[in-house]
């Protein structure tokens, strides 16, 4: 079984007492999977393994559980990922410490391949530093994508603008309104160094728009568990998005993986680097694809704020389950100042 993230997603990170109802396959209509400006239909990619890192495969949909802010979902499961397009932006650190990585990235292309498998792909090729420069527009042919990779060189200054390149490459995604699966691959050092970005209003643009971040770090991270945000800790949505916002702060990289559904990876060898795009193309094509359609609030609009996301699968209790943790629904407009 092939299968394939809101957002992102990404690559990529973890995600109940009630057996969630089982629903008929996808239909692959125009719109089958658009989030719409109120959040109706949520995303959630999800990888499922043993203790002993073992896919498990061939899981059904009424053997998932998926709880929005502790409420159960009745999910829907694709079962047919791989006729879902990847579009795709790379997006390379260029500014700070960057260029002491640079000749651990010659085997990208081939490596993207892996990413994309057999699917159709549009794949966009970017660098920043204190702002995002665009190498190579969207494309599936393999020979531009190339030619965009080679045109990756050091630029000159401290800034590492992450939030605001990743909130950039999140706009060009929003843009493409296809029904393929949306992806940001971030290559960048851990923390952000000169965004102007809030972090809160891009962990809102990733939720909105069904966006996977998939994140491969220069320098080890510290093993950062988002305990209280992964099991309901905080003081409701406002609550929630300020540990997010502070996660995002410690680890930019790492935090917007794990709220997107993407992975996250540290590399400091060659080595490392190959296991890890290997490790993301193993996810991308052995996850299941669920989605459910948020349930209104009392008022019959939509719940808003930073929505928690736990995925469980009832029948094996041990299993590591990898899942995107969040999505947002709503304006930032009513937000504290210092969040905005």
């Amino acid at each position: 079984m092939k299968i394939r993230f809101i957002a992102l997603p990404l690559t990529l990170a973890s995600f109940m007492p009630a057996v969630a109802q089982q629903e008929a396959p996808a239909q692959k209509s125009d719109d089958a999977y658009t989030l719409k400006t109120q959040a109706n239909v949520v995303l959630v990619p999800s990888t499922v393994r043993t203790k002993q890192g073992e896919t498990i495969y061939t899981l059904r949909a009424d053997q998932f559980v998926v709880e929005d802010n502790g409420v159960a979902q009745a999910v829907r499961l694709d079962e047919d990922t791989d006729s879902l397009g990847l579009t795709l932006v790379v997006l390379v650190q260029c500014s700070r410490s960057a260029v002491m990585e640079y000749a651990k990235l010659t085997g990208l292309p081939s490596m993207l391949d892996d990413l994309a498998g057999g699917a159709p792909r549009q794949v966009a090729i970017a660098t920043y530093g204190k702002e995002p420069t665009l190498l190579g527009d969207f494309s599936a042919d393999p020979h531009e994508t190339v030619s965009a990779i080679n045109q990756i060189e050091p630029c000159d200054g401290s800034d590492a603008a992450t939030l605001d390149a990743v909130a950039w490459a999140s706009s060009l995604l929003d843009e493409r309104k296809d029904q393929n699966r949306h992806v940001i691959l971030l290559i960048s050092e851990t923390r952000d160094h000169g965004s102007h970005k809030k972090p809160a209003d891009v962990i809102a643009s990733l939720g909105r728009t069904n966006t996977v971040v998939d994140s491969i770090s220069f320098s080890p991270g510290k093993n950062e568990i988002f305990g209280d945000l992964r099991f309901g800790g905080g003081s409701g949505p406002l609550g929630l998005l300020v540990m997010a916002v502070n996660a995002v702060k410690k680890n930019a990289p790492r935090a917007l993986a794990e709220l997107s559904g993407g992975e996250y990876i540290n590399f400091t060898t060659q080595k490392n680097f190959d296991a890890g795009i290997h490790q993301l193309s193993n996810r991308i094509h052995n996850y299941y694809l669920l989605s459910f359609q948020p349930q209104p609030g009392p008022n019959g609009a939509p719940v808003d704020g930073l929505h928690i996301i736990r995925v469980k699968v009832p029948d094996y209790p041990d299993a590591k389950i990898g899942s995107r943790e969040s999505y947002f629904s709503g304006s930032l407009d009513s937000l504290p100042a210092d969040l905005k």
